[in-house]
């Protein structure tokens, strides 16, 4: 703006390259005088003039001047553009009095450079003393018109300047109100009064004022955000969240270019943030869609983040809205194939860009580059799928992929055999999914062809297939003939199915009990109880008897198909009846106020509950075993909130056992610990009875206090405890009889059977037999 303003008003200011500028660069002197006093000039007299001509006669000959003008002219034509030639050329012609040679070189001249305003004039002068009359007048005019045109008249030059001052004080920078005030004092220069005794934008015009003003706010709102990305006490995540501030800032205020200099500043900052970039990205894509800038940043960022596969894609995208030519779309795309990236989906998100990119370029683009053709999709798809199979195999991604293929192949190939052919080549790597058959059927359904669709289920009903995806395709077999086949066809496919589902359903109830089994893994129980008289404990079968049952199992399958048969139904409806039954007494229960009691005979207990469960998370969670009976969460006694422990009662051992091998499931982000209750385990008294603990419905019984059942279910507990302690001190006036054979065992707190308490107590009876002792006993038996 200095240099600007150095230049005000000078309209006649000698450019750099003018005549009297080379003049002091080369010789170093000032410049020469005009033609109006060169003694030599056309038209010029006077006593001085021939005073000068005199001199110039003594010093240079004609023959001198002509080698020199020789030599000058051969420079011109070996480098027309030399300026001092030019220059010194006219001099010399003007001195020799060569009018048309000079009016020929000052033509030359003026092609090339503008002229400096005193060599128009001296052109005007010369031209004005050989020529008179109305026709010379008319050609020096033009003269001066062809001067001005080589430079601004000031008037113009003063506008530029105030213009440039406008932008600069409509844009929050540092340092404003310098600005202004330079501003007012150049204005007055001009001879502008604005006044000086007035405040800063007295005398400024009005949109010069209301510019300037938002432009300070703007500066006043971004400065505490400058300050922050200036700092230098900040870590580079730091910093790097305060340029995300900033830009939400820029980006709420909606000036795209200052929007983009900030995002330039952070890149300059942090070169290879994948996020920034893909944010810096995604905005261009928003805002200036398909422009050749937006091509530009996509290619420095990935030479940055060569490793980001969205980016690649995007560029891909990008390139194609701008109709980039394919030359340079498969040159982006060779060069994306060769980064690592860090998962397999980026490398197959990148190869359908490049597929739907040159779809959509055969098909809905007017003119179609001559390499374009089919060719090109089919090379990609196969390239694709060699490079993917090995990571892919199984995977959703790789049907999908292949899927795509056949559908282009029937579209723009016209080739059903071809499209035939890659589902058939995806059947000889991933024939064990479920959803390449489906994909393949659904082709050949919807063209029409329904033997083939037909020819394909018969191939694939009896394929085991994940999950429940062999009775899937088997169902799938049936709707298909439903609406498609004759009633031949129909039956034949239920003959086909019938016996594959029964052998399905009998193959999974076999795992279930078998993982039900294993997952339980119940301890072995002693040798004693072993021998016990009414022992419910199985004796384990040994080794050949095992194998003889494995055989049988083996041998004939069907013989086990009565579990699947109506008695199972029978016996399933018959559970649902007796679940039904007893919840219908539960909601008795609870509307009469009845405190029900549990005994744990077939209960879960589970730990580790999210506190926000309740009952109803605990039963979507066991839906999938059924035969819930009811749902006890534990509560605390003074805030009535969730312990996170609960207890859940099951109508029969097999879906207990079921539920038990849920353990270290996820429910509502807690893994649950589950296992079976067994209070006769943990809760025995000490008068020789195992106690089956009792459970009272904390979560239905509220008393009017706010209290729950379950305090009474402490105090009981705490009675019970109390229980042996007091037994011990009355043991006088404890009178149990023990029936059975093993009375010899019976523990010290019960008395044997005959026991009287007008016996006296002998010192035998008072000392307990040990552990080793009972043992012994037990095995001499």
């Amino acid at each position: 703006m200095e240099e600007i303003l150095s230049l005000e008003g000078e309209t006649n200011s000698i450019p750099p390259n003018s005549e009297q500028h080379q003049e002091t660069i080369v010789n170093g002197n000032p410049p020469m005088p005009g033609a109006a006093q060169n003694p030599t000039s056309p038209g010029s007299d006077g006593p001085d003039s021939e005073c000068e001509s005199g001199s110039d006669s003594d010093s240079e000959d004609e023959a001198e001047q002509n080698l020199q003008l020789q030599t000058l002219e051969a420079e011109l034509s070996s480098k027309p553009c030399n300026y001092e030639a030019h220059v010194q050329y006219i001099r010399l012609l003007r001195k020799m009095g060569a009018i048309e040679k000079l009016r020929l070189a000052r033509e030359a001249m003026s092609e090339l450079f503008p002229l400096t305003p005193t060599m128009w004039q001296e052109w005007a002068k010369d031209e004005a003393s050989i020529g008179t009359g109305p026709e010379a007048v008319h050609a020096i005019e033009k003269l001066y018109q062809r001067g001005v045109l080589d430079y601004l008249a000031k008037e113009k030059q003063v506008q530029r300047i105030r213009t440039i001052f406008h932008r600069q004080l409509s844009v929050p920078l540092v340092n404003m109100r310098s600005t202004l005030q330079a501003y007012r004092a150049w204005e007055m220069e001009q001879r502008n009064d604005l006044g000086v005794e007035s405040s800063d934008l007295d005398g400024v015009p009005s949109h010069i004022a209301s510019a300037y003003q938002r432009a300070l706010e703007g500066y006043n709102a971004r400065v505490h955000l400058e300050e922050q990305i200036l700092r230098q006490d900040m870590s580079e995540s730091e910093k790097l969240q305060q340029y995300m501030i900033y830009l939400e800032f820029e980006r709420s205020c909606g000036d795209p270019a200052r929007v983009q200099v900030l995002y330039e500043r952070a890149i300059a900052d942090f070169p290879i943030s994948s996020d920034l970039w893909l944010d810096y990205t995604r905005y261009l894509d928003k805002t200036f869609k398909g422009a050749n800038i937006v091509r530009e940043v996509y290619c420095r960022a990935t030479k940055n983040c060569p490793w980001v596969g969205e980016l690649w894609v995007r560029y891909l995208l990008c390139l194609e809205r701008g109709n980039a030519s394919e030359k340079e779309l498969a040159s982006v795309f060779g060069k994306s194939l060769q980064c690592t990236f860090s998962t397999i989906d980026e490398y197959l998100d990148l190869f359908l860009t490049r597929v739907d990119g040159l779809r959509r370029r055969l098909l809905f683009t007017a003119e179609v580059e001559d390499v374009l053709n089919y060719s090109l999709i089919r090379e990609t798809f196969q390239n694709a799928s060699d490079y993917l199979l090995e990571h892919l195999k199984n995977m959703d991604g790789l049907v999908h992929l292949h899927g795509y293929w056949a559908r282009l192949e029937l579209s723009l190939g016209t080739d059903l055999v071809a499209a035939r052919g890659v589902w058939e080549s995806l059947l000889r790597i991933c024939g064990s999914m479920l959803e390449a058959w489906q994909g393949y059927i659904a082709m050949e359904i919807e063209l029409g062809h329904i033997n083939e669709a037909r020819s394909l289920y018969k191939r694939c009903y009896s394929k085991r297939f994940p999950g429940t995806g062999s009775e899937d395709i088997c169902r799938s077999w049936l709707r298909f003939e439903r609406q498609f086949g004759t009633l031949e066809d129909f039956d034949h496919a239920v003959q086909k199915v019938t016996p594959r589902l029964e052998e399905l359903q009998l193959y999974r109830l076999h795992q279930e009990c078998k993982s039900i089994v294993k997952r339980e893994n119940p301890l072995k129980k002693d040798a004693h109880e072993k021998r016990k008289p009414g022992s419910d404990i199985i004796k384990e079968q040994s080794p050949a008897k095992r194998q003889k049952d494995a055989a049988m199992y083996g041998k004939d399958k069907a013989q086990d198909s009565n579990l699947v048969g109506p008695n199972k139904v029978k016996e399933i409806n018959a559970k649902v009846e007796k679940e039904n039954s007893r919840i219908e007494q539960q909601m008795k229960d609870a509307m009469t106020g009845k405190t029900k009691v549990y005994k744990d005979q077939c209960t879960a207990f589970i730990s580790n509950i999210n506190l926000k469960a309740n009952c109803e998370d605990l039963r979507n969670f066991f839906s999938d075993v059924g035969g819930v009976h009811d749902i006890r969460i534990l509560h605390d006694k003074f805030t009535g909130k969730s312990r996170g422990l609960a207890y859940v009662d099951f109508s029969d051992d097999a879906h207990l056992a079921v539920a038990v091998a849920k353990n270290k499931q996820m429910l509502l982000g807690k893994r649950l610990s589950i296992a079976r209750s067994n209070p006769r385990k943990s809760r025995k008294d000490l008068s020789g009875h195992e106690s089956q603990m009792e459970h009272v419905d904390a979560a239905n019984q509220i008393d009017a206090t706010g209290g729950s059942a379950l305090n009474a279910f402490a105090e009981t507990s705490k009675e019970a405890s109390r229980a042996p302690q007091s037994a011990s001190r009355r043991r006088g006036n404890v009178n149990i009889e023990i029936t059975g054979k093993n009375t010899f065992a019976v523990p010290r707190n019960v008395k044997p059977l005959g026991w009287s308490a007008n016996k006296p107590e002998t010192e035998g009876d008072e000392k307990p037999k040990s552990n080793d002792e009972f043992r012994k006993m037990f095995i001499k038996k």
